[in-house]
């Protein structure tokens, strides 16, 4: 019986497909449909940049952020230095390191607020007035920098009377000098002479209006916590959020005409600056098809979430900058997220930009930096703002 079934079954389906004289008929056969995407919400952002050999991007993503804002307020587009910035935190976390003792990191990477920080205490500079590039060098190279200056902060905390560092700080602030330049004290900026406070209220830029957003279950939703993560060596607060509700932020937020700072994980093999496409599959075996090809993607809770933080899989391993939103033909919306790796390398051309599902940000985001004012008033009183 099984087999005549068996046998009825394969005569039908090979009706569907063929008619009598073994031409192919009409039949709907579901294929993979390749991504066709609609610009949604598109903000103003200044060109991609690419952060070279270094690990800026903290630095990269949050000042083109800052610009967004400073074009939002004021209507300018000025090109912020983000080597100003840089130069003026690796002095910050060789103190912490050498308070620690060395029990703690030290390297190139930071935060959003590192940025924001460095606004608050030093100013900013425009991109022609400190570049961070020496002897006609034409791209970022940070491999020697934190080598040398680690040498120096070991020996001080170790005490090495061998060591010909009299003063770690004056030994850090030499090593900077000579890898990045000096900071400016004064510059000229379209015909005007300013100093690095001058140029950030001539910018009406306003540090304390940033705050930084994040969503996970050790913590209490609505209060503020110090996220523990490697590159948080300045003790960071973050606003503790439901995982939609911090979503809802973004697409608010987007649909005011702010942009966001965005903290992510980039480790996974279906986030691809060469596609321009960052996406979470269903099925592992769609990785590579996803591409190129809509895919069913996985529904992400905050309890899977919060699973692959704790076991490393989302780690805080990049920066980037959200500045829209596009769809897909069947109005699936993704982040359109500006990165700091160039344009080169997009096959589909997205020209340094990457297309982030909903899904993919769910899982992989570890924070958001955002104005304050994007926020809903609800939002701003459960956070006590």
């Amino acid at each position: 019986m099984k087999k005549l079934l068996l046998s009825i079954a394969l005569v039908a389906i090979s009706q569907l497909f063929f008619a009598q004289e073994g031409n192919v008929v009409n039949v709907k056969i579901p294929i993979a449909e390749k991504y066709i995407f609609t610009p949604v919400i598109d903000i103003e952002t200044s060109n991609v940049k690419n952060q070279g050999n270094t690990g800026t991007c903290w630095s990269f993503s949050t000042s083109s952020f800052i610009e967004s804002e400073i074009y939002k307020k004021t209507g300018k587009k000025i090109d912020i230095s983000e080597m100003y910035t840089v130069r003026n935190t690796y002095p910050v976390k060789a103190w912490d390191y050498v308070m620690r003792q060395g029990r703690t990191q030290f390297g190139e990477g930071g935060l959003a607020h590192d940025v924001i920080n460095s606004i608050k205490n030093n100013g900013l500079v425009p991109e022609n007035a400190y570049s961070g590039l020496m002897e006609n060098a034409t791209t970022y190279n940070h491999s020697k920098i934190v080598p040398e200056l680690k040498k120096v902060l070991d020996a001080y905390i170790k005490n090495d009377e061998n060591a010909t560092y009299p003063n770690w700080k004056i030994a850090i602030d030499s090593i900077l000098d000579t890898d990045l330049g000096k900071l400016p004290k004064k510059f000229m900026y379209d015909g005007v002479y300013y100093t690095p406070k001058s140029f950030l209220e001539m910018t009406q830029l306003n540090p304390s209006d940033y705050v930084t957003l994040t969503s996970f279950l050790q913590q209490p939703f609505y209060t503020k916590f110090i996220l523990n993560i490697p590159d948080n060596f300045a003790n960071g607060s973050f606003y503790n959020l439901p995982l939609d509700e911090l979503v809802k932020i973004v697409d608010n937020a987007l649909k005011k005409g702010y942009t966001l700072a965005l903290d992510c994980d980039v480790s996974e093999k279906t986030f691809s600056q060469k596609y321009g496409i960052a996406v979470e599959p269903k099925n592992i075996d769609d990785n590579e098809k996803a591409m190129t090809y809509i895919i069913t993607e996985k529904q992400i809770t905050p309890e899977f979430r919060q699973q692959e933080f704790e076991n490393y899989n989302t780690t805080d391993d990049h920066l980037m900058h959200i500045v829209g939103l596009v769809k897909d033909q069947h109005n699936t919306e993704y982040y359109k997220v500006k990165n700091s790796w160039g344009t080169t390398g997009n096959r589909i051309g997205n020209g340094g930009y990457v297309y982030m599902s909903k899904a993919y940000f769910k899982l992989k985001t570890i924070s958001i930096l955002v104005n304050k004012n994007a926020l809903d008033t609800t939002v701003i009183k459960k956070l006590n703002i």
